[in-house]
């Protein structure tokens, strides 16, 4: 049966296009799918020792089971979701730069006394090893339906640890953005600032580069490099 793949990031760069079609037997597991795309198209086996694999936005694992019907994605290490929440929420993978005073706002309520905010911008030199010494711009890209499902596993988990904390909103941008651009905005409210609210920020940074599906390319002048991360999810990333 033919099976199509979605194809992000580095793996779309491969394949020369955003999705690709295999033939195999429906059910399979997920490595039995790997093995075959590695068959079909060779260009794309030096990254298939690290691919993430999702199915139906959710990750998967050499076992998993794909069946007919099922979305299937292919994507590198980026640098579930319930939509009932206990407190206010804002979740948004967006081509334009946040309002973060109607973001804030948004999650002001009468028992909120304190609001922290992480602000994340493109620097122009990123002195990394295998990047460009000098960046023009960064190119963002995501699996959006997916991303979102993720941010809102974020916040849960937030609750899950910082109960104190009210609210929370999680933005990312894509497309291209130039130097001094917002990336990114994290926001967490609670009554008092002392409620897990500057952990609770941390931590949504630190995970959103763990788990939602966002790619980056640093773009410089004379080559361009996508920066992947080295997190591998397991099944305890998943919200079932």
């Amino acid at each position: 049966m033919e099976l199509k793949i979605r194809l992000f990031a580095t793996l779309r760069d491969r394949a020369g296009q955003n999705t690709i079609l295999v033939n195999l037997p429906l059910p399979t597991a997920v490595q039995d799918l790997l093995n075959a795309v590695e068959f079909a198209y060779p260009r794309l086996a030096p990254s298939l020792p690290t691919v993430l694999v999702a199915v139906n936005k959710n990750f998967a694992f050499p076992e998993t089971i794909v069946e007919k019907g099922d979305e299937v994605a292919l994507f590198p290490p980026v640098s579930g979701g319930d939509s009932s929440f206990p407190h206010p929420t804002y979740f948004s993978i967006n081509l334009e730069e946040p309002d973060m005073r109607t973001i804030v706002a948004r999650l002001t309520q009468p028992d909120v006394g304190a609001v922290v905010t992480f602000t994340g911008l493109v620097r122009g030199q990123t002195q990394r090893e295998g990047m460009p010494a000098k960046t023009l711009y960064l190119e963002y890209e995501a699996y959006s339906d997916m991303a979102e499902q993720k941010m809102a596993q974020i916040a849960l988990e937030i609750w899950q640890k910082w109960p104190g904390v009210k609210g929370v909103a999680i933005v990312q941008r894509i497309g291209k953005l130039d130097i001094s651009d917002v990336t990114t905005f994290i926001t967490c409210a609670a009554g008092h600032r002392d409620q897990g609210l500057f952990e609770a920020t941390r931590y949504g940074i630190d995970r959103l580069k763990e788990i939602v599906p966002v790619w980056k390319r640093e773009v410089g002048p004379d080559r361009s490099v996508w920066v992947e991360g080295g997190y591998q999810p397991s099944p305890a990333d998943n919200v079932e």
